[in-house]
């Protein structure tokens, strides 16, 4: 790596940690504030919730990574 910035697989590893995290708060999040909606649901239905958003979170986090490095310059 040149410059500043991450390489392509480091900013896939921050991700997947940071995702990794927010998953488990996210699911914690869910099982508090969803009974305050009356949404009622097993915690296997908050589990599989929370991976699909933490899927999207995945690809979101990684595309603005590289989107922020590309705009800066960073070359690899």
């Amino acid at each position: 790596m040149t410059g500043i910035g991450q390489s392509r697989r480091m900013s896939a590893v921050e991700s997947v940690a940071n995702v990794c995290v927010g998953y488990g708060v996210a699911v914690a999040a869910q099982v508090i504030v969803f009974p305050l909606f009356g949404i009622h649901t097993t915690i296997s239905s908050n589990l599989g919730i929370g991976a699909i958003f933490t899927a999207v979170s995945l690809a979101r986090s990684y595309l603005l990574r590289r989107a922020f490095n590309h705009r800066h310059g960073v070359k690899e």
